[in-house]
């Protein structure tokens, strides 16, 4: 039972996520051959102003 664990910054619209989680859900069992019934992901989001790169704030950025 592959169990896959992604941590992302929110924000994405919930078609995203599931896309995402259809196509890691392909891609681990295609490439470790369990079945995709028995593949798990595992979605942690973040919030903006709870994550940094470079002690900068994702929230304190411009888009």
């Amino acid at each position: 039972m592959p169990i896959v664990h992604i941590d992302l910054v929110a924000g994405r619209s919930q078609e995203q996520l599931k896309q995402l989680v259809k196509d890691v859900t392909d891609a681990v069992s295609k490439n470790t051959g369990a079945p995709a019934e028995h593949v798990h992901v595992i979605l942690s989001e973040m919030q903006k102003n709870r994550y940094s790169v470079g002690g900068v704030l994702k929230s304190d950025e411009e888009n």
